[in-house]
């Protein structure tokens, strides 16, 4: 029975740690636009009408990803 005495305030107290971290949340932005990065990733990066092979040697190094060897 001691320890229900110590339990309760305790989740109380993260109960109300989770609240102030959702209200802050909130606050900063985090939940403003909930299906972008979802159809963002579905986007391709390169342009439309760019070929592999137009690009000139400065472009392709800025590109991410070129300079590991496991990137082709």
């Amino acid at each position: 029975m001691e320890v229900i005495y110590t339990l309760i305030p305790g989740m109380i107290f993260f109960g109300l740690v989770f609240v102030a971290i959702l209200f802050w949340a909130i606050r900063k932005g985090q939940y403003d636009d909930l299906e972008g990065d979802a159809h963002r990733i579905l986007l391709d990066e390169d342009e439309a009408g760019q070929e592999e092979g137009d690009d000139t040697e400065g472009e392709r190094k800025k590109r991410v990803g070129y300079n590991y060897p496991d990137a082709d």
